[in-house]
């Protein structure tokens, strides 16, 4: 577990601190850092995902069915210990984003390479790009719903780059087509650029985190996000049928910490910025201490 960490997480820790050092020293303004990452990087890298999977269809079925069904129902238990809570809106939504979505990207993809091989990578990047897909419909649906209301969060769906990004790589893929060399190549570069921007983000918006008095919500949502996705995923498993690599990593990714995407989201939408960054930095640092008995568990 020790490799892990240094092949894994300790690069994203390094390229973080990047940004933190930089925010410490020069004063960088992260929303806009953030909405380039939104309205560019990101279109570019699912495109890019999902252009290049070709993965059969009845896999990349199962595999969504299961990924969105472990994730809305964790999203639905953090919705109920939010309200239970007595939360505010605006941090309802966010504690919903940060279970909601877990890193299935740059840490779930490279862990399960190193524990299940060429065949746990397949099968977990038929999960990321599921995941990919929840981030940019219902979980910008959700971030939006902070301060708007349904109706509003809805019509603004179509206005999200990804969402068509998604249907552009699912047709084109499907019947053959392919872009212009140029434009190609032009895609696959911003979408190269996506994870370290995601990540110096990260770090930026570490260096004005405020703690105080968000204790409770922030350990909520950290347990439910880290212990709640692994059982969550055992249970689901089952009802799925899902057997072996297909097996081994959809638990996996579903108990990932929380993804450095919801970051990008809160700053868009304006919701508990601060908030969503602290869930996302704690996570991170404690998912060595709950992802090692998973692995032992899956027969890593």
């Amino acid at each position: 577990m020790l490799r892990l960490f240094v092949d894994n997480l300790l690069p994203v820790i390094l390229t973080a601190a990047v940004g933190y050092a930089l925010a410490a020293r020069v004063q960088v303004q992260a929303r806009s850092l953030a909405r380039v990452a939104f309205l560019v990087f990101s279109p570019c890298l699912v495109y890019q995902i999902l252009f290049e999977s070709r993965l059969p269809i009845g896999d990349m079925a199962r595999m969504a069915g299961f990924s969105f069904t472990v994730l809305l129902l964790l999203g639905g238990v953090a919705f109920l210990v939010a309200r239970a809570m007595h939360l505010p809106r605006t941090l309802t939504a966010a504690a919903v984003l940060v279970v909601l979505l877990p890193n299935a990207g740059n840490i779930g993809l490279s862990v399960n390479y190193f524990a299940f091989g060429d065949p746990g990578l397949t099968q977990a990047s038929l999960f990321f790009v599921s995941s990919s897909v929840l981030t940019y419909t219902v979980g910008v649906f959700i971030a939006s719903l902070g301060k708007s209301g349904v109706r509003a969060a809805l019509f603004g769906l179509p206005r999200v780059p990804t969402v068509w990004a998604v249907t552009a790589a699912l047709l084109m893929s499907h019947q053959g087509w392919e872009f212009p060399f140029p434009l190609a190549r032009s895609i696959k570069l911003l979408s190269e650029a996506c994870i370290p921007v995601f990540l110096v983000i990260l770090g930026i918006e570490l260096q004005g985190v405020r703690w105080a008095g968000r204790a409770r919500p922030l350990l909520a949502a950290t347990a439910l996000r880290l212990v709640g996705g692994a059982v969550m995923a055992i249970l689901v498993a089952r009802v799925f049928g899902l057997e072996g690599p297909a097996r081994q990593a959809g638990i996996l990714e579903a108990a990932m910490p929380s993804a450095v995407v919801t970051i990008i989201l809160a700053s868009e939408y304006e919701v508990e910025s601060s908030f969503v960054t602290s869930v996302v930095f704690l996570t991170t640092l404690l998912c060595p201490f709950t992802l090692t008995p998973l692995l032992a568990l899956l027969g890593a």
